[in-house]
């Protein structure tokens, strides 16, 4: 099968930024792919590495995809994938995949719409009035899943911040605390010790270092964790953890693999953005929709209202390519 590949740039920025123990989030760039085949099927991609290096990465490793008037075969776009970077990989393999009319379910037709979301709360003292905000257009008497950033502010400031935040919310939500791996032990065992027992509790989400696969082991002994970032600095640990996993899809390479766990039923996996466009969004909704069918349903992290509104989100990749156009 003959393919031609046609790439084009986006950039948007987040409608406020995101503080995380790593850094600050306030853009998003990266790369929209279109690939058609001889007979006319269209596959999409998105390539939205999260940091610079990764970034630059898929940048050198898209240039022969740039040259204008290249034939590729499905084998060669293949090997492209393997060599290179886990952000590119994802985006070959979710447009070859759709190419190949793969979706992951034999119970599924189509693409899949995502299930309700967690809420995203921002770090710091900007918790107070997200959450204020959120209580009062929820029906608290209902389910609902809330995961806010830690590790980004003065811990003793998010100590006091932590007893309001419990203080307030009822007995049906659902808490996930997200340190993106910047507490030491003895901080993480803190707040261990402080919420283990809370049945409102979802999960810590990476408490420790990516590496600290000890330590690790030993809170989620004692209250449930999730691996994020520990799961991209070692791959293998997916089959190795055997509590929750954070599952990034655009930042891991190709979905296939995922999109076969999760048609399976592969419990304890939950989706998560990168925040995307509309292309990448549309395979997250797909693969957290999966999940929920799943024997351990969760709500996907999809951070609702961070991304602004507009035909770059789109569920309709035509769209979202189209809104790309004007970015340089």
């Amino acid at each position: 099968m003959e393919l031609r590949v046609q790439i084009r740039p986006y950039a948007f920025k987040l409608t406020r930024p995101l503080q995380t123990a790593t850094g600050v989030l306030e853009q998003r760039r990266g790369w929209l792919l279109r690939v058609e085949s001889s007979a006319g099927r269209l596959g999409w991609g998105e390539v939205s590495p999260l940091d610079l290096q990764q970034l630059e990465a898929c940048q050198e490793a898209m240039v022969p995809m740039m040259e204008p008037g290249v034939v590729w075969t499905t084998s060669e776009l293949e090997r492209l994938l393997v060599a290179g970077p886990a952000a590119l990989a994802f985006a070959l393999g979710a447009a070859l995949a759709e190419l190949d009319g793969e979706l992951g379910s034999a119970s599924c037709v189509g693409w899949l719409q995502a299930p309700p979301s967690a809420f995203l709360l921002p770090a710091g003292a900007a918790m107070q009035d997200a959450l204020d905000r959120l209580l009062s257009s929820v029906n608290c008497s209902l389910p609902f899943t809330l995961k806010w950033k830690v590790a980004a502010c003065d811990h003793e400031q998010e100590w006091c911040l932590l007893q309001g935040l419990l203080d307030r919310l009822p007995a049906s939500a659902r808490l996930r605390f997200d340190a993106n791996g910047g507490w030491d032990r003895l901080q993480a065992w803190r707040w261990v010790e402080k919420l283990r027992g809370d049945p409102r509790v979802e999960w810590l989400e990476q408490p420790l270092a990516a590496d600290d696969w000890e330590g690790l082991k030993a809170i989620a002994a004692v209250v449930p964790v999730a691996l994020d970032e520990s799961l991209q600095a070692h791959p293998s640990w997916r089959d190795q953890w055997e509590s929750w996993q954070v599952r990034r899809p655009l930042l891991e390479g190709d979905p296939r693999p995922l999109l076969r766990d999760l048609g399976r039923g592969k419990p304890r996996l939950m989706l998560s953005t990168t925040f995307e466009t509309g292309i990448g969004g549309r395979w997250l909704a797909h693969l957290a929709a999966l999940q929920a069918q799943g024997e351990t349903p969760a709500a996907p992290g999809l951070a609702p209202g961070w991304c602004p509104a507009g035909p770059l989100f789109s569920s309709d990749p035509a769209e979202v390519w189209a809104a790309a156009g004007g970015v340089g």
